[in-house]
């Protein structure tokens, strides 16, 4: 049997449904059970670095630095052939990348450009920094060193490619749950020239 019932709620009518057991099936009812803990969702996002000769150990420790750093979206290396999210590939240029979130099944560029390299800049510094465009960070300059998306601003002297505090929580939101999955992509191309 079911019943309905209306509560007005400064001045709004809300409805309730209320759900009676008959007494002669109240014996029956399954017992309750202890709720199961729900993990926090992880968004995958597949990268294809294969044409990025030259940035191997950087990718690799750019890679690790996000995936260290936060724990609701995980990078992984896509297995040769398979579709990736993320293409790196290596370029002459001044690095640069799709803004993002990405969403998984979508698609983002980085570009590592190797005009940053020969002026001093920080090869695991540019890949975690273009990276964290596709995740949805946009630059912050000018900026400290100890802003990851500070970029080319920090100067070639710093080596800095972990995120802060506030760069790892806007990635954590951008993907909490699974929202990136239904946030649009930005899909503008940020260069990090100084």
């Amino acid at each position: 049997m079911v019943h309905y019932l209306r509560l007005g709620i400064a001045g709004a009518a809300t409805a309730v449904l209320l759900t009676a057991i008959p007494a002669a099936h109240a014996a029956s009812a399954p017992e309750p059970t202890t709720p199961k803990r729900v993990a926090a969702a992880q968004v995958t996002l597949r990268y294809d670095a294969s044409r990025a000769a030259g940035w191997e150990q950087a990718i690799s420790a750019g890679v690790a630095s996000w995936n260290g750093n936060v724990g609701n979206v995980k990078l992984v290396k896509a297995a040769p052939g398979s579709r990736a999210e993320i293409q790196i590939v290596a370029t002459t240029g001044w690095p640069q990348a799709t803004l993002g979130p990405v969403r998984p099944g979508g698609r983002a560029r980085v570009e590592l450009g190797s005009q940053a390299v020969s002026q001093g800049y920080d090869k695991t510094r540019i890949v975690a920094h273009e990276l964290g465009h596709n995740l949805g960070l946009p630059d912050t300059k000018p900026g400290p060193c100890s802003q990851l998306m500070s970029g080319s601003s920090a100067g070639t002297s710093c080596r800095n490619a972990v995120p802060d505090a506030a760069e790892r929580s806007r990635v954590e939101n951008a993907y909490a749950g699974g929202v990136a999955a239904h946030t649009r992509t930005d899909g503008r191309v940020l260069v990090d020239a100084p």
